[in-house]
């Protein structure tokens, strides 16, 4: 399979702002051809820029802004072929069973069990997925960046990652290490950044999206963690920005896979 994905951003800063952007496809092994180019520029000159490495292959892109600046951010890639599955780590596993910002599972113990109290593995992630879909309406520009999985159940509406953070707080309620990632997703429509959950059973990540709105086999992943803290696409640590325009696009070379949500998927 062969994905294609381009993100372009504008934002201003105030003076004296750091930025930590995460647009770029995580890069872990396993692909056959992987082509990318990333532009960052302010007022057409070449922005300094510091990749840092995150966990599963993310990639952060560290900028400094001493005056306040308009920045021009463009990013494509091309990737051929499939990534290598991840083989988790112990404490990867303990750190994704904790509750976190924004999956609130130690509040959702209660619900998880009534809910699910008999149920685990692949039927367990099936009756999470389904029961997110059911209970929560896809409404854009309905939540609040301080909006948790708690929160979002109250008003049962969200976009992506509300629902994301649903499903990981149920998960982990249950003691199913689960986590969010970021992801560019082929199919999706209206087209923007996605994010989905993960949950790790029989021995693996599979990835389930709670809103059905795009097919999981052609995600490809840009950052994942314990929730959307540590996966924003665009975040400050210091100063301030604001966004001007954001533009996403994801294809996939012929046909889009078919989604079947009771299958079992990996985000490769």
């Amino acid at each position: 399979m062969e994905r294609i994905v381009t993100a372009r951003l504008a934002f201003k800063t105030v003076a004296n702002t750091k930025v930590a952007m995460a647009v770029a496809v995580a890069r872990n092994p396993g692909y056959s051809g992987f082509e990318e180019s990333l532009s960052v520029t302010a007022e057409g000159t070449d922005v300094p820029l510091t990749e840092l490495a995150d966990h599963h292959g993310g990639r952060f892109h560290y900028m400094e802004f001493a005056e306040p600046t308009e920045v021009l951010v463009d990013y494509s890639a091309t990737v051929t072929g499939f990534a290598a599955p991840e083989e988790p780590g112990l404490m990867e596993l303990i750190r994704y069973v904790r509750p976190s910002r924004y999956a609130e599972s130690d509040r959702l113990l209660p619900t998880a069990y009534a809910e699910f109290g008999g149920l685990a593995g692949a039927e367990l992630l099936h009756a999470v997925r389904n029961w997110v879909f059911s209970e929560l309406r896809y409404v854009s520009g309905s939540s609040r960046g301080t909006d948790g999985a708690v929160e979002t159940l109250l008003h049962r509406r969200g976009v992506c990652r509300d629902f994301a953070h649903l499903a990981i707080s149920l998960l982990r309620s249950k003691n199913v290490p689960a986590r969010l990632a970021a992801v560019y997703a082929p199919g999706l429509s209206p087209m923007d950044f996605h994010a989905v959950a993960e949950a790790h059973i029989d021995g693996a990540w599979h990835v389930i999206d709670p809103t059905g709105l795009a097919p999981r086999a052609s995600m490809l992943r840009i950052t994942a963690g314990r929730d959307s803290s540590d996966t924003a696409f665009l975040s400050t640590v210091g100063g301030s920005l604001s966004l001007r325009e954001l533009k996403v696009t994801a294809v996939v070379t012929g046909e889009l896979p078919t989604e079947d949500p009771a299958e079992l998927v990996t985000i490769r």
